[in-house]
């Protein structure tokens, strides 16, 4: 199915808002907000409050994770009267770590327009400050919040290469940094950025190590840019039976050779010993 978002057909926008700095709303956006029917937002609260400063006065229909897939019968309704629905979260694009998910694929499986504005987003500007190499990267979100889940995730991304980015809450910052210490290895290299385009903006840079080292004053909510395991690209060409034996050349004995491997590579020593013993059985 091909859309032509520009049909003049009812559409919904999925309408981006400041993540701090008002100002930082384009006039697009004022335009959309302006111009659709009724909203859909996270909070009417927070959005009554971004509508008054820009002296718009719209329809608003709470929409969030608890109740998001009960509004499909809401938003259907304004669209087959021919209305055009914006949707904005409290701060930032939809759908990114906000609610807008289960609507914008309700709607579109329905065959109506899903039309997304460019706009603002905590995780750009995060990472173009950062320090950290910023392409390829993997935008991850929120982490789980219980720490055996959230370890089992950090395990399946420790070793990839290019630059991971997180979000995080304030009252979690510090026990995901320790876990991050302990996964991926204390000396990897991070920028955490909070309260981004507000006056007291802050970008801290460094190894986990030595941010730990700082004590933080922990205040908002925070993005962590992760730099990739470069560690792996010196043996992407390489297995890990073959990494091993390359080291076998200079150790007496395997184990030693596996824990270099392990160490190099980022892993636990169990993992390539099951995968090393796996390789010879299969020969």
């Amino acid at each position: 199915m091909i859309q032509k978002s520009y049909d003049n057909s009812p559409t919904l926008f999925l309408i981006p808002t400041p993540i701090g700095n008002l100002d930082d709303i384009t006039y697009r956006t004022i335009k959309i907000l302006n111009d659709v029917d009724v909203l859909f937002c996270e909070d009417t609260r927070e959005t009554s409050q971004l509508l008054n400063y820009l002296k718009i006065k719209k329809p608003l229909i709470s929409n969030h994770k608890f109740n998001e897939t009960k509004n499909y019968n809401k938003i259907l309704k304004y669209l087959q009267s021919g209305k055009s629905v914006g949707l904005v979260t409290d701060r930032g694009t939809p759908v990114i770590s906000d609610p807008g998910y289960e609507l914008a694929t309700f709607v579109i499986s329905q065959g109506y327009n899903v039309t997304a504005l460019p706009g603002a987003t905590a995780l750009v500007p995060a990472l173009i400050t950062s320090g950290i190499k910023p392409a390829p990267f993997l935008f991850y979100g929120f982490l789980n919040s219980k720490k055996s889940h959230r370890i089992k995730e950090l395990e399946n991304i420790k070793n990839l290469p290019f630059t991971i980015i997180i979000y995080e809450s304030p009252h979690r910052l510090i026990d995901t940094l320790n876990d991050l210490g302990d996964i991926l290895g204390n000396n990897r290299k991070i920028s955490i950025s909070r309260e981004i385009s507000k006056k007291y903006e802050e970008i801290t840079r460094g190894t986990i190590a030595q941010i730990l080292a700082l004590n933080l004053e922990v205040r908002g909510e925070y993005v962590i840019v992760i730099s990739g395991n470069n560690d792996n690209l010196k043996y992407q060409n390489l297995t890990i039976e073959e990494h091993i034996n390359l080291y076998l050349q200079d150790y007496d004995n395997y184990k030693e050779a596996i824990k270099q491997v392990a160490k190099e590579r980022n892993m636990k020593k169990s993992e390539v010993y099951d995968i090393y013993l796996k390789n010879r059985r299969d020969k």
